[in-house]
């Protein structure tokens, strides 16, 4: 949401700086009234634009920000044939999770297929290798099955009272 807010804020400027230039250029105070007025339909049309593009998935193709990035675990993923493959990813260094769409491929739907069978067997999650990258490269695949969760370390103090040594009656002294 907080991108939302300075985009809009960015159009909001951007509009603001054109309509005052066509304010105060020598026109004829119908085509300075009109910039005004359309300014003014601006501002709410790009909010509602802006808005509306919050709940479709993006791209990856469009993603420039973290393009980068080299691993997102995959939260959930939609496989629509011959249209597109919708995944809902969670990305190491982003608190909320982004809806992107991938172009279709039935190479990577059943890398992700295989994956995801996989990863419920072991009772893991899903990961995706370089979200954003588009690899010519079809040796490693794009997706994998989470490794298993280490397992916590033992603490001494719970493990109950020492063991018991027992020494030969000859080796005492």
């Amino acid at each position: 949401m907080g991108d939302l807010l300075y985009l809009f804020g960015g159009a909001v400027l951007v509009a603001s700086v054109l309509t005052s230039i066509s304010i105060w250029a020598p026109r004829r105070v119908i085509v300075r009234a009109s910039a005004f007025g359309l300014a003014m339909l601006f501002v709410p049309l790009s909010y509602a634009s802006f808005a509306a593009l919050l709940s479709k998935p993006k791209p990856v193709s469009l993603e420039w920000i973290r393009a980068s990035t080299k691993e997102a675990n995959v939260l959930g993923a939609t496989i629509r044939e011959g249209e597109a493959i919708y995944i809902w990813l969670q990305m190491p260094d982003i608190d909320e999770p982004r809806a992107y769409t991938l172009p279709w491929s039935r190479d990577v739907a059943q890398q992700l297929q295989e994956a995801r069978r996989q990863a419920e067997q072991q009772g893991t999650g899903l990961g995706m290798r370089l979200p954003f990258e588009h690899s010519w490269d079809k040796q490693e695949p794009k997706f994998y099955p989470l490794p298993q969760p280490a397992m916590p370390p033992k603490d001494p103090a719970d493990q109950g009272p020492p063991a018991l040594q027992l020494q030969h009656p000859s080796t005492s002294a």
